[in-house]
C-alpha cells in the first residue's frame, strides 16, 4: 500500500491527536530545537511511533523543497467516500444538511483552504470528481492544518450522477456564477442545499451548471471580476451559516 507523506507541524500534529493509527513513522530534522516540534516528538514517543532524526536536506527532498517545518509523517492513505456512503450519512443527520461540491479545483493551495474553510463552517461533506481534481495532496493537507483528516471528503467517478442521486434525498443544489442567477444574500439558504463551485478561471463545467437548481453570485464591485475558489467558498458557506444561525 503507498504511502501517504503528511509535513508541517499543524497537520502533523492534526493526525496525531485525530488519527495517529495512520502514522507509520516520522522523520525529524536533527538538531532544530523548536517547541511546538518538541511537543509533537514527546506525543508521539507517547504512542510508540518510529521516529527517526535526519538532515534537513532529506525532508526537502521528501517534500520537493516545500516548507517542512522540520517534520514529515509517512501515513496510511486517507479512507475516502463513495456516494453510498455518503448517502448513509446523510441518513443520519438531524439538521439539513450542508454540502460542498468542487468542481475540478486543481490548485492543492485552493483546495486544502476550502476544506478547512468547510470543515469551520460545518459542513457535513466535500464532494469533488475523482478525475480533474489534484485529491489529497501532501500540500493540501498542510494548507487545511488537520481539518482533511476530520471532514469525509468523498471521491464520485461522475460528479452529476451523485448531485442526482443526492436530490432524490431532498437536496438542492446551488451553483455559482460570476454574472446571473441571483445574489446569494437573497437566496434562502436554510434547507438542505449543496453549495458547487468550479475550478480556478474557468468556473462550473457547462454539464454540472445544467444540474444545478439555482445558480447564484457573490455581488461585487465592478473593478473586481472574479474571487479565488476559496474565497468564494468561504463566502457562500458562511452566508449559509448566518441565515442558520438566524
Amino acid at each position: 500500500m503507498k504511502e501517504q507523506l503528511i509535513f508541517g507541524l499543524h497537520a502533523v500534529s492534526a493526525v496525531l491527536s485525530h488519527k495517529p493509527e495512520r502514522i507509520k513513522r516520522l522523520h525529524v530534522q536533527e538538531g532544530l530545537r523548536e517547541k511546538a516540534l518538541s511537543v509533537i516528538i514527546d506525543q508521539a514517543k507517547a504512542q510508540r511511533l518510529s521516529i527517526e532524526f535526519v538532515k534537513k536536506t532529506t525532508l526537502d527532498k521528501l517534500t520537493q523543497q516545500a516548507v517542512h517545518q522540520g517534520i514529515v509523517a509517512f501515513c496510511l492513505p486517507t479512507e475516502t467516500w463513495d456516494e453510498v456512503t455518503l448517502l448513509a450519512h446523510l441518513e443520519t443527520l438531524d439538521k439539513p444538511a450542508f454540502l460542498l461540491l468542487l468542481d475540478g479545483v486543481q490548485d492543492p493551495h485552493n483546495l486544502g483552504a476550502c476544506i478547512r474553510t468547510a470543515l469551520a463552517a460545518g459542513v457535513d461533506a466535500i464532494v469533488v470528481p475523482r478525475d480533474k481534481n489534484c485529491g489529497l495532496t501532501p500540500t493540501v493537507y498542510k494548507v487545511a492544518v488537520g481539518a482533511a483528516d476530520i471532514l469525509p471528503f468523498v471521491q464520485v467517478t461522475n460528479l452529476t450522477r451523485c448531485m442526482e442521486m443526492l436530490k432524490e434525498k431532498g437536496v438542492w443544489f446551488v451553483g455559482t456564477e460570476m454574472q446571473g442567477g441571483q445574489s446569494i444574500y437573497t437566496m434562502d439558504l436554510t434547507g438542505s442545499i449543496a453549495w458547487v463551485l468550479g475550478a480556478e478561471g474557468q468556473g462550473l463545467r457547462e454539464n454540472t451548471k445544467k444540474h444545478c437548481d439555482y445558480l447564484a453570485f457573490i455581488p461585487m464591485s465592478g473593478q473586481v471580476e472574479s474571487l479565488n475558489v476559496s474565497v468564494a467558498t468561504g463566502i457562500c458557506l458562511f452566508e449559509t451559516v448566518r441565515q442558520r444561525l438566524k
